[in-house]
């Protein structure tokens, strides 16, 4: 998820966050559905009147965004509670609810560890953690493989978990576990540009070019500073006999770096563009 600094300002001033010096995992949680909210258009006032209703109704939840699951359904913002779906817009709904279920409902959630869902994500966070400490360390794969998804029995949105099985399962050229896990990726996280780009360069390894160009410009669209996109798209571009819009990326790539092995490489590619499509002029006489 990449939000802009403005973004993460507009919404402390409209008092749907506090203001962090750093974020945790749980204040990631709750931004990822402040984002799916904005991208449906809900306004931050129905939001704000949405929190205000779930607080004052359920309330051994502490923060709703992090802990409940909240969506969009038509112009209603509704929520999960215990495998039900209530309108969480003003509480209203709610108390339309049979009062006897609505008790019970409460009662159950009364009854569970207030810090379950907390518990379960700081796990999950922990696996995936250990994920990531393993592959660095060069551990049997199969170690690697069993961290990542622990991680996602605990928590089935967790994005980056996704990604990185389905690298390792693009690595091994198992192309459509791969391709299950990165589209996973995308539907617990929309706007992740790394998953974009990882799908993008599966569907160019497979030949699918419009489908990886597709993808490249989404990893852009999120990401305008991504220097691996542009590289890629670069070649893409330059493999379907459209130099101009490869010599467009090259140029931004080495914007973006400047000085690696890699430029050096775009460096010439672009220097024999430009010479292919320099016309000689006529000599003046």
């Amino acid at each position: 998820m990449n939000l802009s600094e403005r973004q993460l300002k507009a919404w402390e001033q409209q008092r749907l966050v506090s203001h962090a010096e750093s974020y945790g995992f749980r204040e990631m949680v709750a931004l990822r559905t402040l984002e799916r909210l904005r991208r449906a258009r809900v306004k931050p006032a129905q939001i704000r009147r949405a929190l205000a209703a779930l607080t004052e109704k359920l309330r051994h939840i502490e923060d709703p965004l992090a802990q409940l699951r909240l969506y969009v359904d038509g112009k209603k913002i509704r929520v999960e509670v215990d495998g039900s779906s209530m309108e969480a817009e003003s509480g209203q709904l709610l108390l339309n609810f049979d009062q006897v279920e609505l008790n019970r409902l409460l009662e159950f959630r009364a009854r569970e560890n207030p810090n379950a869902e907390r518990d379960r994500r700081m796990e999950a966070e922990r696996w995936f953690q250990q994920g990531l400490d393993l592959e660095q360390t060069g551990a049997p794969i199969d170690q690697v493989i069993e961290a990542y998804e622990k991680t996602l029995k605990l928590d089935p949105l967790s994005a980056g978990a996704l990604v990185n099985l389905g690298t390792i399962y693009f690595n091994a050229r198992n192309w459509q576990q791969a391709e299950r896990y990165y589209r996973d990726a995308l539907i617990a996280d929309p706007e992740y540009a790394l998953a974009h780009f990882d799908l993008a360069n599966l569907y160019d390894e497979r030949g699918e070019r419009g489908k990886a160009l597709d993808h490249y410009q989404n990893a852009l669209r999120i990401a305008p500073h991504y220097a691996d996109a542009h590289y890629n798209l670069a070649l893409l571009y330059q493999g379907s006999n459209q130099p101009m819009k490869a010599v467009h990326h090259w140029t931004a790539y080495l914007k973006l770096d400047p000085a690696s092995h890699w430029a050096n490489i775009a460096r010439r590619e672009l220097t024999k563009l430009r010479q292919a499509t320099v016309l000689p002029g006529s000599r003046r006489s």
